[in-house]
């Protein structure tokens, strides 16, 4: 149990965290056309014909905690105090972590050609998705057992379900007009496993007995990992090694109505790791009586993490990604435009409602996103953009307002500033084009896709195909 939690803390550490930073969407920002793979990101007459972020920061920060241990967590997190006496225990209450990972390493974007606005694109990736439900006994277990009454059967208090999972994502997309209004775009990645933790308590029972000095607790589940201790994890745990390898797909559409609604469909990141370097499974039915228990906690969290490590078995397995459907509609109205965006997971718990409203004046554009999260976490979103043909930078919060009381909170190192969820959230994006310029055919003697034998048109053979067989 201990394990799984801390893993999700080590991935915070050494990442950041994204959401799905909705306010990006629609934008033909690199962002954008990355993670919507129908989406084009070069202007005719006025970009140029590469594009990159250089290895510059193109990330996002984003994690949220919601439940009776919220003070708990903030004052872990903004105090550097791991208290739990003020958590009520004996009731098996539920709390929910979850954090998700999206950080763009490297990008390189290419206009292929006219015709058919084909677009083509490579990128490395570092992904992590993290959703935890855990009990409030699941904390103060390893803070201090004497919090827990003697003599007294305490039954399904540690029942703890989550997962989770990071790895590198290679990828290529390639996006092309169907037509002036229809447009496909797919994107293909190689992935290579980082870290793994899977745990699902079904029962567990706890019993104290003062009078000889032990205690009795009982577990029944399944545990599947990648590693055996959380001081095996460091730097180079993170280097890719395609030890764990994988594979994912994401396939997209946009179409523009003749009065200007723009519609927008994604199924993303469809795909699995096969988790095989060093991976165990464990299936727990254990009761473990822990004697001369005394004052020593730290004797007693090894006995418990030992009913995880000791029957572990070397045993290779798939694990899916957090695959995700999204819609997305949008419409501009002058200097102002509405976007509405659904977007589900489909493997695990979890989703978004968003709408995104975004004011533009010339290069420059302001964006404001209440954000409603299925895990019941309300949050509102702030952007700011400078953008132009050859040139974007960004930057925001999809959680404005518990990222201002985490930051003053870590500021004044005090657990009395904030109150609700925990959560923070921050993102930017810089991204630079570069090359000639990808003037229409008239205004341009040689024009990728006019004056050699790009011309087809990918989607539409794949099309005819079908409608031949």
């Amino acid at each position: 149990m201990k394990k799984l939690l801390l893993a999700v803390l080590i991935i915070i550490s050494f990442h950041t965290l994204r959401a799905q930073q909705y306010s990006l969407f629609g934008t033909k920002t690199m962002f954008d056309a990355f993670e919507n793979p129908s989406q084009k990101s070069f202007i005719l007459d006025s970009s140029r014909r590469f594009s990159s972020n250089f290895f510059l920061p193109y990330f996002g920060v984003n994690g949220a905690n919601r439940g009776d241990a919220e003070y708990v967590v903030r004052r872990l997190t903004q105090a550097g105090v791991n208290d739990t006496r003020s958590l009520s225990i004996g009731t098996g209450a539920i709390n929910h972590i979850y954090t998700n990972n999206n950080i763009y390493v490297a990008t390189f974007r290419i206009f292929q050609s006219y015709k058919y606005q084909k677009e083509m694109g490579f990128a490395w990736q570092i992904r992590s998705d993290a959703h935890v439900d855990y009990t409030n006994e699941t904390l103060a277990i390893f803070d201090t057992y004497t919090r827990f009454p003697a003599y007294t059967e305490l039954n399904d208090i540690f029942n703890t379900k989550g997962y989770q999972q990071s790895y590198h994502q290679f990828s290529f997309t390639y996006r092309e007009n169907y037509n002036k209004r229809l447009a496909f775009g797919i994107k293909a990645s190689l992935l290579s496993g980082i870290l793994y933790n899977d745990l699902d308590i079904k029962k567990s029972n706890l019993y104290i007995s003062p009078e000889t000095n032990s205690l009795l607790i009982g577990v029944n589940g399944t545990y599947s990992s990648n590693f055996n201790d959380i001081e095996e994890i460091n730097k180079k745990t993170f280097f890719p090694n395609f030890k764990n390898p994988g594979l994912s797909l994401s396939f997209g559409t946009n179409y523009t109505t003749q009065k200007g609604l723009f519609l927008m469909a994604n199924v993303k990141d469809l795909g699995f790791v096969w988790w095989r370097s060093e991976t165990q499974r464990t299936i727990i039915n254990q009761q473990k009586i822990i004697e001369d228990i005394g004052f020593n906690q730290a004797n007693t969290n090894e006995e418990i993490r030992d009913i995880f490590l000791l029957s572990q078995q070397s045993k290779k397995f798939l694990a899916a990604t957090n695959a995700k459907l999204d819609v997305y509609v949008s419409k501009t109205y002058g200097f102002y435009k509405p976007g509405l965006i659904v977007s589900k997971n489909l493997f695990y718990k979890g989703g978004d409602i968003a709408l995104v409203n975004t004011f533009n004046y010339n290069n420059l554009s302001a964006s404001v996103t209440p954000l409603y999260n299925l895990n019941d976490i309300f949050m509102v979103g702030l952007q700011g953009k400078y953008q132009t043909p050859n040139f974007e930078l960004f930057g925001g919060t999809d959680n404005l307002f518990s990222t201002a009381s985490q930051v003053r909170g870590i500021i004044s190192n005090s657990a009395k500033i904030g109150k609700g969820p925990n959560g923070a959230s921050f993102y930017m994006g810089i991204g630079i084009k570069f090359g000639n310029v990808v003037n229409h055919p008239q205004f341009s003697d040689v024009m990728p896709g006019i004056n050699d034998n790009e011309g087809r048109s990918f989607f539409k053979n794949l099309i005819s195909i079908f409608k031949r067989n």
